[in-house]
């Protein structure tokens, strides 16, 4: 008998659900990837879309947007519909927010 062999399953249209999961665990593979030595600011893209930033708050795209419409976030930048996040603010922020450690 001849192993059957599967025909290779075709990709998902452009806008369907699981073409753009894809997109979204590539770019955070690729924040995660890139030389760990670095400093964080300088692996960041200068924009994050809402995705990397809830990625690099290890938050929810969810909370990110409620963030937004609060004015919480410092660095937004809305293009149409788009919601971008500047890294180097975001960066600053979580800077200042920060707690202070003991001193001993």
């Amino acid at each position: 008998m001849e192993p059957t062999t599967r025909p290779p399953e075709p990709s998902p249209p452009e806008d369907s659900p699981v073409r753009s999961q894809r997109g979204v665990a590539r770019r955070a593979r690729m924040l995660r990837d890139r030389n760990a030595d670095e400093p964080t600011a300088a692996r960041l893209p200068v924009l994050l879309t809402v995705d990397e930033a809830a990625e690099f708050l290890r938050t929810t795209r969810r909370a990110i947007y409620a963030m937004v419409e609060r004015r919480q976030l410092p660095g937004v930048i809305r293009i149409r519909r788009r919601v971008l996040l500047r890294a180097d603010d975001l960066l600053h922020w979580l800077d200042q927010k920060r707690a202070s450690s003991p001193k001993e």
